[in-house]
């Protein structure tokens, strides 16, 4: 079995494919900005022109607006076509699948903008301002692009912290989550973006124009 997984939640989309014993088999990044839609079906196209792809994987984040609907859609797309499983892989499961030795919780922190965070921790997912972020009640590990410096506002703050080499997300961590989720008879999960705030698009003040006739 030949597991292909994407991810475009952050800064880079990333694409792998994995044997079932969690061998890569390839990998290959890409800038999300600009050209993501024309660059990642290139990417796929690549990848299954020389792997026979039996399960697919696919980061539903919470991330960037536009990578996250890139690489879903192309995911749906690609599983209805070769009638194969789809996974849908959120942040926080993709970054412990690259822990999967840590001996105490992991929190995942994602810049959504200035002075706003993403917390996501114990399955679930909230925003919160920089200096509000919660304090934890035990040691803790901490992942994601903001992790550094949530982790330095926490120990400053006296807890105990440690920060991970986990700053983007890995391909190879949401293929290993599924495969995960596979062998303890989990379904699918659905493969559908996690937003934590709507989107911030807003219709024109005049509002739209009339389909054409």
């Amino acid at each position: 079995m030949t597991w292909l997984a994407l991810d475009a939640s952050g800064s880079q989309a990333g694409l792998a494919v994995l044997a079932d014993d969690g061998t890569i088999l390839h990998k290959v990044f890409a800038p999300t900005r600009p050209g993501l839609i024309e660059t990642l079906p290139l990417l796929l196209e690549e990848a299954t022109k020389t792997h026979k792809i039996s399960q697919i994987a696919v980061g539903i984040g919470p991330g960037s607006f536009t990578g996250l609907r890139t690489s879903i859609s192309l995911a749906q797309g690609y599983a209805a076509a070769a009638n194969i499983p789809l996974w849908g892989i959120p942040a926080d499961a993709a970054y412990a699948a690259a822990f999967p030795q840590l001996h105490r919780p992991l929190w995942v922190v994602i810049r959504a903008r200035k002075n706003r965070l993403f917390l996501l921790r114990d399955g679930t997912a909230e925003a919160f301002a920089d200096q509000d972020i919660p304090r934890p009640s035990t040691p803790i590990a901490l992942a994601g692009d903001a992790a550094a410096e949530t982790t330095a506002l926490l120990a400053a703050r006296g807890f105990d912290v440690l920060l991970t080499n986990a700053k983007a997300i890995s391909p190879v961590w949401t293929a290993l989550a599924a495969q995960s989720q596979a062998a303890r008879g989990l379904p699918p999960h659905p493969a559908q973006p996690a937003y934590i705030d709507p989107p911030e698009a807003k219709l024109p003040a005049g509002g739209l124009r009339p389909a054409p006739q």
